[in-house]
């Protein structure tokens, strides 16, 4: 496992902290981002907010303990010469181009999504985690970790099969690069009051079932192990956890073999 030269200086320090490790499986390069809500919590992990990683390699930095809504994800067919923005990708870019923007850099959809609440001094003593698919897909993704914990995943590629009113973007052979979420395709025709966005009067678990939610199945079928929507937790295989005294170090892998 590598480590940055400020993740060893960090840990070397005492600093309660954990290692993740994100590895690009995937035969092309893509351009990992990070963001973390600064409304939650200001720990924030020991590595720029996004960057270029080229097939089969690998990174990895130091976490704080307590890092709070968390989120990873990777973006496609990037070029931040001519528009160093959120449109400088395919899918999943950014405010700030290369190096997501701490404040407003949270990424476009479709992009599937790693989201972490590592749980240092909180009251529940746990690390929460999952692979989100609420913003929609564009890479499989895989979440583990070296203490034996559950598994999060979604290791299909969603593109070629999706349903046709939410498949895309598509690159310049026309392959589907994403697949977007319901409520991102604003089938309904009103986000502000949609069961695909549980928004409106479908803003509780109560009245936004996964039934409500169009192609739900499509999403939860192909990958159980996901987060598909805003109230997915009653799936039971939605949200994952670890006990933070494990001290759990983790590996965000896209492309991971199925």
């Amino acid at each position: 496992m590598k480590f940055t030269l400020a993740s060893s200086l960090a840990l070397a320090s005492g600093a309660a902290a954990r290692t993740f490790t994100v590895y690009n499986a995937c035969p092309f390069t893509i351009w990992p981002a990070m963001f973390t809500d600064l409304n939650v919590g200001t720990a924030t992990p020991n590595h720029a907010n996004g960057w270029e990683a080229p097939a089969w390699s690998s990174v990895s930095f130091s976490v704080p303990d307590n890092w709070r809504s968390g989120r990873i994800w990777a973006r496609r067919n990037c070029d931040f010469s001519t528009n160093p923005g959120p449109n400088s990708c395919l899918d999943g870019g950014c405010n700030g181009g290369l190096v997501c923007d701490p404040h407003t850099g949270t990424g476009v959809p479709p992009a599937s999504v790693a989201e972490f609440t590592l749980g240092g001094g909180s009251a529940d003593g746990l690390d929460w985690y999952d692979v989100s698919l609420v913003d929609g897909y564009n890479l499989p993704m895989r979440i583990d970790n070296n203490k034996g914990c559950a598994m999060a995943e979604c290791a299909v590629d969603l593109g070629p099969n999706c349903p046709a009113p939410l498949k895309g973007p598509y690159d310049s052979s026309g392959f589907p690069v994403g697949c977007k979420s319901a409520c991102q395709a604003n089938l309904d025709g009103n986000q502000a009051n949609s069961p695909n966005c549980c928004s409106g009067s479908h803003n509780t678990a109560a009245t936004c079932p996964p039934s409500g939610v169009a192609y739900y199945d499509y999403f939860k079928s192909n990958c159980p192990r996901t987060y598909v929507y805003a109230y997915d937790e009653s799936s039971g295989t939605a949200l994952w956890n670890c006990p933070a005294s494990a001290q759990a170090d983790y590996t965000i892998t896209f492309c991971p073999a199925s």
